[in-house]
């Protein structure tokens, strides 16, 4: 069982910047492939980023390319998401996710309780 705990959100100008911090609790995060979601307002769960289990490059949806950045911390049970040059449109709840698949598409087993970002115009 991993638990996810997810912080960092906040109210933030349109082209600000916030990180995200997602701990592991009491375990290490390093086995996992590592993902951030979001849910805007009246919108379905949405992926934005994501870190595989064996390493390579992090990958991002469209919307986000650019902009956010996904890294593990040295600390080996902490995920990050660096937000840059935010949008109204990113509006939403953040949420950090963890899979233990092997191959194929990741199938997300672990979902913390999400962070609420808000991006004034």
């Amino acid at each position: 069982q991993v638990q996810l705990v997810e912080s960092g959100g906040g109210l933030v100008q349109s082209g600000g910047s916030l990180r995200l911090s997602c701990v592991g609790s009491g375990r290490t995060l390093s086995p996992y492939g590592m993902g951030w979601f979001r849910q805007g307002p009246g919108k379905e769960r949405e992926f934005v980023a994501g870190l595989s289990r064996t390493g390579g490059s992090p990958y991002y949806a469209d919307s986000v390319k650019g902009r956010f950045t996904i890294s593990r911390g040295n600390v080996r049970n902490m995920v990050y998401l660096q937000m840059n040059n935010l949008k109204p449109e990113d509006t939403a709840v953040y949420y950090c996710a963890a899979h233990s698949t092997v191959s194929g598409s990741p199938e997300y087993d672990y979902y913390g309780q999400g962070t609420q970002v808000t991006v004034s115009s």
